[in-house]
């Protein structure tokens, strides 16, 4: 029996955990006391050292002083408090009346509300669950396709997994032992891609099947000007305006940051584009308010409802990553300056109460001890897994599998798929890719597109069944009977359980594919990251303008007569008494 569990050690751990964890037991507790069972085992069978685990609690205590950790109940609170003080509402409303007058147009503002949601709150419960309240009864209500509206906003939620500041690459940077900035900088452009496919499957809709996603209806739409026009010409003009100013600004940002921070290296583009981004939002956001102060009447009331309820938001989000991409600040510093931000904005709209900073702070409270728990636990774990030599069990299996390289990513984007119909996000990042990292790093992937792949991926997670988290938070907050509708005076039936999952579907395909693409096309993630330029030694003795002086031939030296020949001890030679090296006594004898 000891010699089984010494050759089967690493496979009896992981049956352990699955006993642990059908037996009901919270994941972290589960991860915990498996790692500590298996650990006094592996002592007493001898194939662990027993003061290995003298270390255990240095290392749980470096968890707790973890700074990079910081930055998730920060951007937390700062999400809460926007998504609380009805930031949601405001968007949904203005946003749908921008595009309602096309097919579609609720759905593209489902997406595009969900995705300044996910760069806000970082939290997809909060997202789904605000955008399910508010978009879902509309949608319902003007004759939406019931698996397009609960699929575009299970998928739109889910967002907040992709786009930065997400709290997953924080945790996926702590687990790879990288830099959270260039997790944020790899997963800007892939999941701005995702947001552009979202996009494009909504418009293939609106040309096959229009009737699936019809126009808002003239009575609905709100912001029309007192001649009747919608003032879509005023708002376009504003963006052309504004648009001119950011390209301005991408085209003199190197020669500005070259002269502001004094560095040589080429500014990395999605630096480029947020910072030419956040100056256009800027701009429009001063035109708006000069506007108002001088009641000129230039801009038309969608054009002002939109520069004052979508600008605040993205200048708050632009201005927080891009002082990180700067290099300014650091994760946790920036998603302090953003809880600081959603205060302000909160407050500067009278949405601040007692009430929403208790509920903001205690959710906050909350979240941020669940991940710290699963932390801790998943350390005690992989403690015991490590020290078992688990980690070249691990190599070994997956040195095993055909392809390379190739075949190790489409084998863990496959596993790492299959967990997320089961387990949260949290779990697979703690658990799973403490294991594989040593083993993709060795096979020389690179570690910053590695997790992005996975973060993709572990994106699926919450709208795969059986436990897909988003499909859950969305019927919470379905009609679960036919109801009334208040403006139509129509009755609505109810949206069933089978309808939200098949609306999952489509955007869980779209997802994969993107998975698909970011393996295939490694740049899409590299090509943001500024690259460390190696310098040769002349490069070096250049920049630290070193002058090189001759100073000629060494003078020779020269020897007395007959000591030119410099004699050895003879090995041969009779020894001879040593010297007296004790000065003292010398002097004494003196």
């Amino acid at each position: 029996m000891v010699e089984f569990l010494q050759v089967n050690f690493v496979p009896v751990l992981f049956v352990g955990l699955l006993v642990f964890l059908m037996m009901g037991f919270p994941v972290a507790f589960s991860l915990a006391a498996t790692g500590l069972a298996f650990g006094f085992l592996g002592m007493e069978i001898d194939l662990i050292p027993d003061v290995l685990f003298q270390a255990l609690p240095l290392r749980v205590a470096g968890i707790m002083g973890n700074e990079t950790l910081l930055a998730i109940p920060f951007f937390t609170l700062m999400g809460i408090i926007l998504e609380r003080s009805r930031m949601a509402e405001e968007l949904l409303e203005t946003v749908a009346q921008v595009f309602g007058p096309v097919r579609g147009g609720l759905a593209v503002a489902v997406i595009l509300v969900g995705a300044l949601l996910a760069a806000t709150t970082g939290v997809v419960a909060a997202a789904v669950i605000s955008m399910g309240l508010i978009s879902l009864p509309i949608m319902l209500r003007y004759g939406y396709n019931r698996t397009i509206a609960t699929g575009t906003i299970t998928a739109s939620g889910t967002l907040a997994q992709a786009l930065p500041p997400s709290l997953v690459l924080i945790v996926l940077a702590d687990q790879l032992g990288r830099s959270v900035g260039d997790m944020y900088q790899g997963a800007l452009i892939p999941g701005l891609m995702l947001i552009g496919l979202y996009l494009l499957f909504i418009a293939a809709v609106a040309i096959v099947k229009p009737k699936w996603v019809p126009a808002l209806p003239q009575e609905a739409r709100i912001y029309t000007e007192k001649n009747g026009s919608t003032g879509h010409w005023s708002l376009l003009v504003l963006m052309v305006f504004c648009t001119a100013a950011g390209y301005a600004w991408s085209q003199v940002h190197e020669s500005f940051m070259q002269y502001m921070t004094g560095r040589t290296t080429p500014s990395p583009a999605d630096e480029v584009f947020i910072m030419s981004v956040a100056s256009a939002s800027i701009l429009a956001l001063l035109l708006a308010m000069l506007n108002r102060v001088t009641r000129m009447g230039l801009l038309s009331r969608l054009t002002e409802q939109v520069t004052f309820v979508l600008i605040p938001p993205l200048v708050l989000i632009f201005l927080v990553l891009g002082t990180i991409f700067l290099g300014i600040a650091t994760p946790t510093e920036g998603g302090a300056m953003g809880a600081a931000g959603a205060f302000l904005m909160a407050m500067t709209r009278g949405r601040l109460s007692l009430k929403v900073l208790k509920g903001a702070l205690e959710s906050t409270t909350r979240l941020s001890i669940f991940v710290m728990f699963i932390l801790i636990g998943s350390t005690v774990f992989s403690f015991t897994f490590n020290a078992a030599d688990g980690h070249i069990w691990v190599e070994h299996l997956f040195s095993k599998l055909p392809g390379g390289a190739l075949g190790f990513l489409i084998f863990v984007n496959f596993l790492v798929f299959t967990l997320g119909m089961f387990i949260d996000f949290f779990e697979i990042a703690f658990i799973v890719i403490p294991m594989l990292a040593p083993v993709a790093e060795k096979m020389g992937i690179d570690l910053i597109w590695f997790g992005i792949i996975l973060a993709m991926n572990m994106q699926t997670s919450f709208l795969t069944p059986p436990f897909g988290f988003a499909l859950f938070y969305l019927r919470s907050v379905a009609a679960r009977h036919d109801y009334v509708d208040v403006i139509t005076k129509k009755t609505i039936p109810a949206v069933t359980t089978g309808q939200i999952y098949k609306g999952s579907i489509a955007f869980i395909v779209l997802q994969l594919i993107m998975v698909a693409v970011i393996m295939i096309n490694p740049e899409i993630v590299s090509g943001g990251i500024t690259k460390v330029k190696r310098l040769s030694a002349d490069q070096v003795e250049n920049m630290l303008d070193i002058d090189t002086v001759d100073y000629g031939a060494a003078p020779a030296l020269e020897l007395p007569a007959g000591e030119g020949d410099l004699q050895l001890p003879n090995a041969d030679a009779e020894d001879e008494p040593a010297p007296n090296l004790d000065m003292g006594q010398e002097k004494k004898a003196e």
